[in-house]
């Protein structure tokens, strides 16, 4: 087992979330921020089994942080 950070945001229609460091599209959504955690956990399963090492970014992330700017 190995842990993943993901993003999930909220939005007007419900919540979307993405893997931090992953190869390719990964992308879970649901009506509740938990319908779209396990959304994306299963696809984030899928793509490993899918495209096994190359599903992983060459870099290893060792932190994500959300920032905001103003432009």
């Amino acid at each position: 087992m190995q842990p993943f950070k993901i993003i999930v945001e909220k939005h007007q229609d419900g919540f979307v979330a993405y893997p931090v460091g992953m190869r390719g599209v990964v992308v879970g959504e649901g009506d509740t921020y938990e319908e779209a955690v396990a959304d994306v956990t299963s696809a984030i399963r899928f793509h490993i089994e899918t495209f096994g090492k190359n599903a992983f970014s060459d870099d290893d992330i060792v932190d994500a942080r959300l920032a905001e700017v103003v432009i």
